[in-house]
């Protein structure tokens, strides 16, 4: 059984990544009906927690239906981080992760997310200032490190499990890397290997499938994967998982009227939570990703970042349930890398392989 502090998680759990802009309350609810065993909020900045910014208080927002479920913060300062762990707690999470993986450049630059793989020290005593904040269980999400010169993870992962986190996530590629080339997992298996690591190490970087979650306990020992950029618009990537580890087949593929009615389910929860306005909006990146196999769908796709009212979308994806309620969806077999894992050039490379 993986346990972060007294959460237990299941024997090998799989875990949903924080992504900016993504991984809302109503993408994590489809998440979770799939079968995620523990989600993350999207990051929220520490300042702007402090500053009671609108947008990063309503980050905070958790649901029941979510448990178990962390809130992630970054900042590269001390104090603020230490009272947003504060503010963070008054909302009573599960736990609270950190933040030290994000390449972005407006976050690198001011120190924050992967910006602080530059001075490791200073990342010890931000993680320490957090965790003598809270009464929460703390974890941290970072990467190998800042350029394949500094790939310092090892020394990291004893540091920070020095100061008190319960749980790291590592991400397997370098901040230059950003999010082209392969994750390297021989670094995550060598942390995890590490006979004075105690706590639970979960993987992160090019998971797409159920092979892969098999080669990345069996190969390299991690205690849980987590998935990010496959789950955007497939969820069943869980739940797929899930039975494939059980009995070694795999589910087949989601048909159209399901696609359909999860994709309608996170629509509505999207204007629910955020607003008719930003909740259709916002809706837009994830349709592709939801009709992803669909042959000449082109024109209904374009209706659907298009139209502006909940009635006039949900009329065009019942018109895609009627156009396409033969189709089948064949699942594909793209060769792995030599290490198990599908190349990741380019973005969601190997992902959701369906046609």
């Amino acid at each position: 059984m993986v346990k972060i502090g007294n959460i237990e998680l299941g024997e090998f759990p799989l875990l949903l990544a924080p992504m900016e802009d993504v991984s809302d309350p109503p993408f994590r609810a489809v998440c979770k009906d799939n079968g995620a065993d523990l989600m993350y909020t999207e990051f929220i900045s520490s300042e702007g927690l402090i500053r009671d910014a609108i947008k990063s208080r309503q980050k905070l927002d958790i649901f029941p239906y979510e448990r178990p479920v962390g809130i992630q913060i970054f900042g590269g300062d001390e104090e603020p981080m230490a009272m947003a762990a504060q503010i963070v707690e008054t909302t009573n999470p599960d736990l609270l992760d950190i933040n030290f993986g994000c390449p972005v450049k407006k976050v690198v630059c001011k120190g924050a997310g992967a910006g602080i793989l530059k001075d490791i020290p200073k990342m010890v005593k931000l993680t320490a200032a957090v965790v003598k904040a809270t009464r929460l269980p703390v974890t941290v999400k970072t990467r190998l490190g800042w350029d394949d010169n500094t790939k310092n993870i090892e020394e990291v992962a004893e540091r920070l499990q020095d100061v008190g986190i319960q749980a790291l996530t590592i991400h397997g590629r370098t901040r230059t890397q950003l999010y082209k080339g392969h994750a390297d997992w021989t670094l995550i298996g060598k942390v995890k290997n590490n006979p004075r690591i105690k706590i639970p190490i979960f993987g992160n970087g090019d998971i797409c499938t159920p092979e892969q979650t098999i080669a990345a306990r069996e190969k390299f020992g991690v205690d849980g994967v987590m998935i990010g950029r496959a789950a955007i618009g497939y969820p069943w990537i869980f739940r797929e998982i899930k039975h494939f580890m059980k009995t070694g087949e795999h589910l087949p593929p989601p048909t159209v009227l399901e696609r359909v009615e999860v994709c309608k389910k996170h629509l509505r929860q999207s204007v629910s939570w955020k607003g008719d306005i930003v909740g259709i909006l916002e809706m837009r990146r994830h349709y592709a990703n939801y009709l992803k196999g669909l042959p000449h769908i082109k024109e209904f796709r374009q209706q659907l970042v298009t139209y502006k009212t909940l009635a006039e979308i949900e009329d065009v994806l019942d018109a895609i349930v009627s156009q396409y309620k033969d189709h089948i969806f064949e699942r594909t077999s793209p060769p792995l890398a030599e290490q198990n894992f599908l190349p990741a050039d380019n973005e969601m490379a190997g992902c959701n392989v369906y046609v």
